[in-house]
């Protein structure tokens, strides 16, 4: 069993055993230390979310499902578009589902929220479920990325638009954790995974930012944001 760092680590100055347990928090929040690392995810990754967000083109009537939701804080800025919409979030971290379910309590309440524990790869939902899918950050843990995109592709209805959200490989390798249980891709090979499962690229959105401080390095912030589209039953 991995030796456990303490909740108090300073995420910027870190030693090889703690950039370790990050890097697994990182891909299944836990505990007390996961949940600081998953409020750390919102700040690292708040322009990633703004992004992705605006280019998901959320109106009225929307069934949206997102894969890894952490928190969920950012689910507040996607039900307050229009009353009509529904989200529902599925991470395979209990403590973030937790924590989602207690941030949007009025939303779960409502019946305008749901947060399910599960794993991508196998997904309790419907055939033809949802209008728009999408994920931050999440393609990298994927063990088995073809198998996730199959369920994608079966839960979105036809014309459902999934959106995927990365850090490109050349940029994820500069990060001191990425080495941690990181499968790291670049956009073309995204790209390739989609077409391969079916779906029909229709954007790719590059976001160049400053420079930035990750993990105690001062590194270049640059995300990719690619939808595809669900034109049939393949």
């Amino acid at each position: 069993m991995s030796k456990r760092v303490s909740v108090d680590v300073n995420l910027n100055i870190m030693t090889e055993e703690q950039a370790k347990e990050v890097a697994r928090q990182l891909r299944q929040p836990e505990g007390k230390f996961g949940k600081i690392v998953g409020q750390k995810m919102n700040e690292a990754n708040l322009n990633m979310n703004v992004y992705t967000l605006k280019h998901l083109d959320i109106s009225a009537q929307d069934t949206i499902l997102e894969i890894g939701m952490g928190n969920g804080y950012f689910v507040k800025d996607i039900l307050n578009v229009h009353p009509s919409i529904t989200y529902t979030g599925v991470d395979f971290s209990p403590t973030m589902v937790d924590d989602a379910i207690e941030i949007n309590r009025p939303f779960v309440d409502q019946g305008r929220a749901r947060f399910e524990m599960d794993n991508a790869a196998q997904m309790p939902f419907s055939d033809d479920s949802f209008n728009k899918l999408f994920t931050i950050n999440t393609i990298y843990f994927w063990e088995h990325p073809d198998t996730v995109l199959q369920e994608c592709r079966r839960v979105l209805q036809i014309n459902g638009v999934l959106t995927i959200t990365i850090r490109p490989k050349h940029i994820l390798d500069t990060f001191p954790i990425s080495k941690y249980g990181f499968i790291t891709l670049e956009k073309k090979e995204v790209c390739d995974l989609l077409e391969g499962q079916g779906f029909e690229i229709i954007n790719q959105i590059d976001i160049e930012e400053a420079e930035e401080v990750f993990f105690g390095e001062r590194l270049k912030d640059t995300f990719v944001i690619i939808q595809a589209i669900k034109h049939y039953i393949k």
